[in-house]
């Protein structure tokens, strides 16, 4: 496998997050690209829910959380800054696309002394979900992300992500119990919580290099800024300006 790296990029909105996430992926590197990022409070749905059925919009009007959409399926998840996202991307088709990512961040967790377990689209400790999957790929590269939820109170969760609804439908999310490292008793720095992260992704995928965003990946994410996410009618329907 080619030599892959580590982007070192932070954005201060979420839509630039979300923007530059997509933009790795769209760029089509050569070999592995991980990046870590958080965002401000927000709730994030998944490429083809409906906002309705996932979230308590009164709840976020009220307390001036927005709602995003990004462009990968799973479910909706709530991001602040004890959150921390992890990107993946992998060129080539890749015929198990969580496996990779659930390889990485179960190693991390195991780092971090908690037992991990691989579950429904995430990583379990004990009966309480610790990360959230979701992918997106194109025909030749693969871009899988997790959250790790280092010290988000699970209980701001649940203020603005609603319930399991009483008629199921196949994009719903599949609602979990959360619990971050902190509640599990891992009482440490955001930083060493990423180098435990970037150590489990490198034991796997070889020397990951920090570097800066390129050139094409920032202009990507200007193009996807302006189609996408500064786009209302994204966020609220999933459409895209042309």
């Amino acid at each position: 496998m080619p030599s892959g790296s580590e982007v070192r990029a932070e954005f201060t909105d979420p839509a630039e997050n979300l923007a530059f996430d997509e933009a790795l992926l769209r760029e089509g590197p050569t070999g592995p690209v991980v990046w870590l990022w958080r965002n401000p409070v927000c709730v994030v749905v998944g490429r083809g829910q409906r906002i309705a059925r996932e979230v308590r919009v009164a709840e976020c009007a009220r307390d001036g959380v927005p709602v995003l959409r990004r462009a990968s399926g799973g479910g909706t998840v709530f991001h602040d800054p004890g959150n921390l996202n992890v990107t993946l991307v992998l060129p080539g088709p890749v015929p198990r696309p969580l496996e990779m990512l659930g390889l990485v961040m179960s190693a991390a967790v195991e780092k971090l002394g908690l037992p991990a377990r691989i579950g429904d689209r995430g990583i379990f400790v004990g009966d309480a979900k610790l990360c959230g999957f979701a992918v997106f790929r194109t025909k030749d590269v693969l871009l899988a992300h997790s959250t790790l939820l280092v010290d988000t109170d699970a209980a701001r969760v649940g203020a603005y992500l609603t319930g399991p609804p009483p008629d199921p439908k196949p994009l719903d999310s599949h609602r979990s119990k959360v619990a971050s490292l902190l509640e599990h008793g891992v009482r440490l720095p955001l930083a060493e919580v990423e180098d435990t992260v970037r150590a489990a992704a490198a034991g796997l995928l070889g020397p990951l290099p920090p570097r800066e965003p390129t050139a094409g990946e920032l202009e990507r994410q200007r193009a996807l800024l302006w189609s996408r996410y500064e786009y209302p009618e994204w966020h609220a329907e999933g459409r895209q300006r042309s």
